[in-house]
This record gives structure tokens, C-alpha cells and sequence, in this order.
């Protein structure tokens, strides 16, 4: 599909285009010259879908440095954030403080400030070592000295927050002001793929009402649902992080205004207040899993799958008791004087995780024109301004054999369930206090959910829906 005059002609469908990976994906076909009515995005939810992860509040921003790629991504996502129309309102360069306090915490810290100044890409002159309290105060004043001593940090000035729910909702207006087509609801939820005689040539998809959608090109990117909808072979495995706002009062949030994102690798991280006074905080740790016995489309019979749940359907979910503890600790440490604040929407917010982290964007090695595009292991909302122009980079066939090798198809390779992180998830039917199905006091959360706009509320998921 690399010659510019088939462009016109081609179909594409994106399922899961309501979230991250998808709606950039719709945006960077319109801007390679296809035609827009011929652009199909799915979804379960209208676009920012209700149960992507990027239908939040706030995203962290920063450089990720593991290999020439991710510096390549980063950078490109960067420019973007700073100098595209369609992106620029939503990105807070309010600064990003990485800390640290138990000994292999700095060690990480210092090694990532190494490369960071090391790595060519003019962040020497945007990244600091803080090696002391007072250091890390002269940039984050209001943090607590009693609750830092002995903490290091890197700080990055061209770091800062991402309006996530508001940036997926820019591009909406862009898909839907140049005449890209929608399913939503039953009409957007994948069931299967359509094939050709040979079974093996996508031409398309079925939604769950029965509706069929022919096209050229599929693009599954449907988030952590991703591995739920098709068997992946258990190359990515979808895990649930939590957080929690809190409501300041417009004195509060104005003193908090414009001050950078803290990170702690132990304890979590806290984004300024939005325009409404709404903190919101989450602790860090490896992530919930959901295993259920399910039977993905391609899969010969029902395996181990973990199913994120949806908090677009289930608004009273909340999160486990243990991580309310755990929230509790991070808001002790980063803002004591709000401890006692009551804290609502506290939810699970699910990704899914690869076993090296990498993205997963590379076509079906059994279905032609079946391109996946998925597998965000958490780190990839940043990239939503350009992610979506290397699948199509993959649909025409252009893709660098550098990210086709970091992307492919590659079962076996790992242990998703760990991936990167410090130690493996933990499922969610060991943890109590989460789900409150039956629950009549649990009606208050809904009504907490329900208070937020839909723009200004952090959902839950991404992609489509699975009944389960």
C-alpha cells in the first residue's frame, strides 16, 4: 500500500480507536493522505473511550532512554507536545522530580541521570543531579523536609504533565471535523475477524451486534483488552495500577499551582491540581492481574488470560484495601498536610504489559492485512502524538527494520507477567476490597464517579469491552 494514489482507495479499520494507540493511529492516516471516509474507528465507548487508560486526568511526561528508539520516540513525542496544534494545549511543562531514598533507588536514579547527560541528545542541559533536601526543595518547595531526608533526586526541566483525557478528545474533533466514520457501543466491539475463501487474508471485522465492517487494513489496538479479544500467546499480560484524587479547596490548588510532577520509585508519584482542584496520587508497585479462564478469537480452547474489568461498568470497583494503605503512605510522604482529605474515584486503571516492555505493532504472522498495535507496558501515552505514525509506517510497509525488530511478533521471549518491573503482579482475587457488586453502600462511589465530567474523570481500561 506504499504507493500514494492507493491511499485514496484503501479502508482501514482501527479497533480500540478510541484510546491512545488508536486515535493516533486515526489521526496519522488522515495526515498520510487517506481518505477519511474510508477510516473506521471502533470502539465500545465514544472517543476518549470510557475505558482506555488515556481517559485520565494526567499522564506523566519524560524521556524514556533504553535504547535508540525509545530516545527517537521520546524526542519526536516531545517536539510534538511543544509545537502541533493539535497537542500543544494539553502538555504542562511544569518540570518532573524523579527522587529516591533507600540505597538501590539512588543507584537507579544516578544511573538514569548518566545517561540521560550522556546520551547526545542535548538532555545535559534540562537534567540536574539534586543531591540533597535542600536541593530538592529550591524545586519543589512544598514538599515536606521532615518526610525527605536522605532522598537524591533528578530533575528534569523539560518534564511535566500530559491533560490526557483532553489531548484524546483534540484529535476526536480533528476525526470527526474532517469526516472519519464511528462505531460505537455494540456496533464497536470486536467479536472476530473476517476473512477471505483462504482464511487466512483479513478483510475485516464483526462487532458484537452482528455489524461487519470490510477493509483493507485491521488495526487492533485495543489496549489491555488487547489480549482478551485475540490470542496473543501470552506475550502480553494486562495488569491494573490504582490511584486517587483528592478535592483541595481554591486556596490549596492555587498554592500547588505549577509545580512539578513527584516521583518516588517506592512510594509513588502526585500531579499539580487540574483547573477544578482535583490532586490526584497513585503509589507504585508491579500491578494487579485479573486471570480468568477465557477463550480469546485464534485460541483452540479457553486458557489463562488475565481480563481487565472495566470501570465504565462497574462503578463501584474501587481499589483493594492494601493499595488505599499504600495511596495513604505516598500522600504521607509527598503532602502530610493533606492526609486527613477524603479521597475519592479511587480505581484501577489497566495497561498491558510485554515481557521487555516494548511495544507489540507488527501484522498478525497468521492473518495477512491483521495489524496489531498494542502492548503499551505503561509507558506510552507520551508517545500519542506520533505512535500512530509508525503503524502506518507498518500498513505501507515503511517501517525502520530497527522498530520492526523492537515490535515483532514474539512468543516465548519472556515473562510478561514480571516484564520489567521490580517483582510480578499480584491477582486481584487474592486482594479483598475492591469489588463491591451488591454492595448498597457502595452507591456513594458511583456517585463520587458520576460528579466528574466525563472529560475531567480518570477511567479505567483500554479498547473495546469483553463481557466478563
Amino acid at each position: 500500500m506504499s504507493p500514494s494514489s492507493s491511499k485514496k482507495d484503501a479502508k482501514v479499520v482501527v479497533v480500540g480507536g478510541a484510546g491512545t494507540i488508536g486515535s493516533s493511529t486515526a489521526l496519522h492516516l488522515l495526515r498520510n493522505g487517506y481518505t477519511p471516509s474510508n477510516i473506521t474507528v471502533l470502539d465500545t465507548y465514544e472517543i476518549p473511550s470510557a475505558q482506555s487508560a488515556g481517559n485520565d486526568l494526567n499522564k506523566i511526561m519524560g524521556i524514556r532512554l533504553r535504547n535508540p528508539a525509545d530516545i527517537q520516540l521520546s524526542m519526536e513525542a516531545r517536539d510534538m507536545w511543544l509545537n502541533d496544534e493539535v497537542f500543544k494545549p494539553y502538555f504542562h511543562n511544569t518540570g518532573r522530580l524523579d527522587c529516591g531514598h533507600t540505597p538501590g533507588e539512588i543507584k537507579s536514579l544516578k544511573e538514569a541521570y548518566e545517561t540521560s547527560v550522556n546520551a547526545g541528545v542535548r538532555l545535559e542541559k534540562t537534567t540536574e543531579w539534586l543531591d540533597s533536601e535542600e536541593e530538592i526543595l529550591k524545586k519543589m518547595p512544598l514538599l515536606d523536609r521532615e518526610q525527605i531526608k536522605g532522598w537524591k533526586a533528578v530533575w528534569s526541566s523539560d518534564g511535566g504533565w500530559l491533560a490526557a483525557a483532553k489531548a484524546i478528545n483534540s484529535i476526536a474533533e480533528v476525526l470527526k471535523k474532517e469526516g472519519v466514520k464511528f462505531g460505537f457501543g455494540g456496533a464497536g466491539s470486536f467479536k472476530a475477524p473476517l476473512f477471505a475463501e483462504d482464511r487466512t487474508t483479513c478483510v475485516g471485522v464483526e462487532t458484537v451486534d452482528g455489524t461487519k465492517y470490510h477493509a483493507d487494513k485491521v488495526v487492533l489496538a485495543a489496549g489491555a483488552w488487547s489480549p482478551t479479544l485475540v490470542d496473543l500467546e501470552d506475550q502480553c499480560v494486562s495488569k491494573a495500577w490504582v490511584y486517587a484524587h483528592m478535592q483541595l479547596t481554591p486556596e490549596e490548588a492555587a498554592e500547588f499551582k505549577d509545580t512539578p510532577v513527584v516521583y518516588n520509585g517506592d512510594l509513588g508519584f502526585f500531579f499539580e491540581p487540574n483547573e477544578y482542584g482535583i490532586i490526584k496520587v497513585c503509589d507504585e508497585f508491579p500491578g494487579f492481574t485479573r486471570f480468568k479462564q477465557h477463550q480469546p478469537y485464534g485460541a483452540s480452547s479457553p486458557k489463562k488470560v488475565s481480563v481487565p474489568r472495566s470501570h465504565a461498568k462497574h462503578l463501584t470497583d474501587t481499589i483493594p484495601l492494601e493499595s488505599e494503605a499504600s495511596i495513604g503512605r505516598a500522600v504521607d510522604a509527598f503532602l502530610p498536610r493533606f492526609k486527613n482529605k477524603k479521597r475519592f474515584n479511587q480505581a484501577l486503571c489497566w495497561c498491558t504489559d510485554t515481557a521487555d516492555a516494548n511495544l507489540l505493532i507488527c501484522e498478525h504472522p497468521k492473518w495477512k492485512n491483521f495489524i496489531l498495535a498494542t502492548g503499551d507496558s505503561g509507558h506510552s501515552f507520551k508517545l500519542l502524538p506520533n505512535i500512530g505514525k509508525y503503524v502506518v509506517e507498518l500498513i505501507e510497509g515503511t517501517l525502520s527494520k530497527e522498530l520492526k525488530d523492537s515490535w515483532k511478533w514474539r512468543p516465548g521471549s519472556g515473562d510478561a507477567l514480571k516484564s520489567r518491573r521490580a517483582a510480578a503482579a499480584r491477582d486481584l482475587a487474592d486482594l479483598p476490597g475492591w469489588n463491591h457488586d451488591g454492595e448498597t453502600d457502595s452507591i456513594t462511589a458511583s456517585i463520587d464517579q458520576l460528579k466528574l465530567s466525563k472529560e475531567e474523570t480518570a477511567k479505567t481500561g483500554g479498547g473495546p469491552a469483553v463481557e466478563i
